[in-house]
């Protein structure tokens, strides 16, 4: 029925255009064509040829205007989503986030998206529209301005947040922050985006429809629908129907929980199992791990201790700088004295104190993994704790969860982990919720986002369920890019998208060959061969010598560092004989024989390195 109605409405739309062919359209009209032929100065008569029938004239089709909608991150993978949407000579973007490295990419501090196609059309890009403020939505922004310094679009707590971030860069002087709010439309360009509010995990979320020349596209952004919100702002559903009876020409939806039936639960009920939890605990020190960004659940966290004459120590740098701008622009209500610094917990009874801290994921350096291993200043973990981590792992960290969790639970802790109680709710909308946003919106084409490749392949089937017809529907990638106009969506050249690594200082100069040559580094060690030569003669003066890191120790493997001391010298007398003086070529056959003889040897491929001196 659905998919009747679908079909019955473009035939409509069809009918109404060719109805209006030639009204209000320059140069497009009958009488326009035949206005414009009169001011020449010679005409042309088409006659007949003998035989043939003369050509009926036809009214020119309407040219369709289309919005072309490129991927930057943010498909089959967790984080750095980033869409561009073009028409004509305008760009807008939407959210600029990160990712966090994976566990072979080895150093790596974050990841963000390639900017080099918004490099490349910068005098088109006319802003960016944060949807929230989550690291994987905002993180990536400060390198992005660095290079392209664009006007920013947020809510007051999303601008608040990414001033943090801006801060720490030192560049939050040349931005250009503009701080909107939902029901606001803002028109740049050929495109005209208004602010639809949304629940999350986090407050001020957005929804965005963006109206364009070829028709009005919805793009959710990360949300649920949460009837009981700890703010009392419920999604503006009713926006999204009234938008959905004008007509959406394109959905992008949240894909995270497209795999999940049924409807994500209020963040109101991990209340309510904290104040459980928090009487379970009496006696004991209670440690509290989640998302520093998610403030609901901070919030509750501070009611319920004070309900129960606890006061709240805040752990970890992120965590204390979202409470502080919370806190400041009037998110979070902070009641007076109950804050603690986390340098003074030693002073309070177990009993008399909760701490909030960082590192629900189990993120390496995280306040709770320090805690974990030992390695916190203040904060020694023992029997008399009680640990709660209120998050789900991300995919792809459940080791690392579980690791800190085993190394709380050997140190006597009590820990409350994962569904245990539950502690966490998503921030994102599974099936019912998904189907709801469809059936309000009415899309003609649809585009699942934000998810891996399974995630994304549900919710398409999802669409396929609610009427949307299989042609309708794309599943893209980065680097994609689909070109929409009021009839039909079509897949477009590819545009460049990929992952830039961020390690230290350093942005996009460590890339897939240096992780290739840290991974192999850290499988098979390395072996630095040092050889001293004289310029004028070639003669070997000393050496060589053989030094082994992470490959073999040296004193239990003496036979075969002779060995390869003996092929070097073979080969610096070969090169010698050979009348070789120019100590690349050396180093080369240097490196290229030990390795043989080290992986016949072995089985393995340390990394050689052939290090020449000359006297």
């Amino acid at each position: 029925m659905a998919k009747q109605k679908n079909e019955k409405n473009i035939q409509t739309n069809e009918a109404k255009q060719k109805n209006t062919n030639g009204k209000n359209r320059p140069g497009k009209s009958k009488k326009g064509i035949l206005n414009k032929k009169q001011t020449n100065k010679k005409t042309t008569t088409n006659k007949p040829t003998k035989g043939k029938k003369a050509p009926k004239e036809r009214m020119p089709k309407t040219p369709d205007i289309g919005v072309r909608i490129a991927f930057l991150g943010g498909l089959n993978e967790v984080g750095k989503n980033m869409t561009l949407y073009e028409c004509g000579d305008d760009m807008i973007l939407v959210d600029c986030g990160l990712a966090f490295p994976e566990p072979d990419m080895l150093g790596v501090d974050l990841v963000i998206p390639d900017f080099t196609y918004v490099e490349q059309n910068v005098n088109k890009i006319k802003g960016i529209f944060i949807t929230h403020g989550h690291e994987d939505h905002i993180g990536g922004l400060a390198y992005l301005i660095q290079r392209v310094n664009i006007p920013v679009y947020g809510t007051k707590l999303t601008i608040g947040l990414i001033e943090n971030k801006l801060r720490e860069h030192k560049i939050l002087d040349i931005a250009k922050l503009n701080v909107i709010k939902p029901k606001d439309k803002i028109k740049l360009g050929c495109f005209e985006v208004e602010a639809i509010h949304v629940n999350h995990s986090i407050p001020d979320a957005l929804a965005l429809a963006i109206n364009t020349p070829a028709g009005l596209i919805l793009q959710t952004g990360d949300f649920k629908i949460d009837t009981t919100p700890i703010d009392g702002d419920v999604i503006d559903l009713a926006r999204i129907a009234k938008l959905g009876e004008k007509g959406v020409l394109c959905l992008l939806a949240d894909s995270t929980n497209a795999q999940r039936p049924g409807y994500t639960a209020s963040e109101r009920t991990v209340g309510e199992s904290f104040a459980r939890l928090f009487q379970k605990a009496d006696g004991k020190r209670l440690i509290v791990a989640t998302f520093a960004s998610n403030i609901h659940r901070v919030q509750q966290i501070i009611d319920v201790a004070k309900s129960v004459g606890r006061k709240v120590a805040l752990s970890g740098r992120s965590l204390e700088n979202v409470v502080e701008t919370a806190s400041k622009l009037g998110y979070l209500n902070v009641p007076e004295g109950i804050l603690v610094s986390i340098d003074s917990v030693s002073r309070y009874p177990h009993d008399k104190l909760v701490i909030i801290t960082t590192g629900s994921q189990g993120e390496p350096m995280s306040a709770l993994y320090r805690m974990a291993f030992s390695e916190h200043r203040r904060v020694e973990i023992g029997t008399g704790d009680y640990v709660i981590i209120s998050a789900t792992p991300i995919p792809g960290n459940e080791k690392t969860v579980g690791k800190v969790v085993d190394e709380l639970l050997k140190r006597g802790a009590e820990v409350v982990y994962e569904k245990m109680y539950d502690v966490h709710v998503s921030g994102h909308a599974c099936q019912e919720e998904l189907r709801l946003i469809m059936s309000l919106a009415k899309p003609k084409f649809f585009i699942p986002v934000h998810g891996e490749q399974k995630h994304l392949r549900s919710h398409a089937q999802l669409a396929e369920s609610m009427g949307i017809a299989p042609g309708n529907i794309y599943i893209a990638d980065n680097g994609k890019q689909v070109e929409l106009t009021k009839r039909k969506m079509s897949v477009v050249e590819d545009v460049p998208a990929g992952k830039v690594f961020v390690d230290g200082y350093g942005v996009g100069d460590v890339g897939s060959a240096v992780i290739r040559e840290r991974k192999r580094l850290a499988e098979d060690g390395l072996i630095i061969i040092n050889a001293v030569i004289e310029r004028d003669t070639g003669m070997l003066v000393s050496g060589p010598d053989i030094v082994s890191r992470g490959f073999v120790y040296v004193r239990d493997s003496e036979q075969l560092i002779a060995e390869a001391k003996l092929v070097a010298q073979i080969v610096i007398d070969e090169c010698i004989h050979e009348g070789v003086i120019e100590w690349g070529a050396i180093r080369n056959r240097i490196r290229d024989d030990i390795s043989r003889l080290l992986y016949d040897r072995t089985k393995r491929n340390p990394m050689v390195i052939p290090i020449i001196n000359s006297i």
